[in-house]
């Protein structure tokens, strides 16, 4: 029995290693899981975000085709309010999924943002809906949109920590050269 006692206690030591190192294994995996969990929850809402702002942003679109055919825009590209019809449809039957997933996943701050765009979005398409020709109430809807939109993305930036953004307001004048051949040209919107 004296041959055991003399040995107990490197046996308790033996034991509390091995506790204390599975202890540490089984710590480190329940941190590793729950970061990279993080991670793809804010990979899947940067999706949902990205998503949203994609099918916000073909209504707006349409919208400035249809309001340059009206004489309210610029657009170099205009559109009858007829041939917008199906586009619009398709742009609301686009947005309506990707809300849902908004509210589901998004933050109240960035759904509160989001929810000023697109109300402002679909004021622009009623407004050329109603076929209404008045370029400075145009122009008082796009600086909405423009701010609608730069909310929405400031919004999303603070909820994915991601650092402040460009404001997007990219102005062409008709005097601006070119980009080389290849490169993106950036939207006037």
């Amino acid at each position: 029995m004296s041959v055991f006692i003399q040995q107990l206690p490197a046996l308790i030591g033996v034991v509390i290693g091995a506790l204390g190192s599975y202890m540490a294994v089984v710590r480190g995996d329940q941190v590793r899981f729950r970061r990279e969990q993080t991670a793809r929850w804010e990979e899947r809402r940067l999706a949902v975000y990205a998503d949203y702002a994609q099918s916000v942003k073909k209504t707006v679109t349409v919208t400035y085709r249809v309001a340059a055919k009206l004489g309210n825009d610029p657009h170099p590209d205009p559109l009858s309010l007829d041939e917008a019809k199906p586009l619009l449809a398709d742009a609301t039957t686009r947005r309506d999924p990707s809300g849902e997933a908004l509210i589901m996943l998004g933050s109240p701050a960035v759904v509160d943002k989001a929810r000023a765009w697109v109300l402002t979005a679909l004021e622009m398409e009623r407004f050329v809906r109603e076929g209404r020709q008045d370029p400075q109430a145009w122009q008082v809807l796009l600086e909405r949109q423009r701010a609608g939109r730069e909310g929405y993305y400031t919004a999303v930036r603070e909820d994915l920590g991601l650092p402040p953004g460009h404001s997007a307001r990219w102005p062409i004048r008709a005097a601006d050269p070119l980009p080389p051949q290849g490169w993106p040209v950036p939207p006037q919107r």
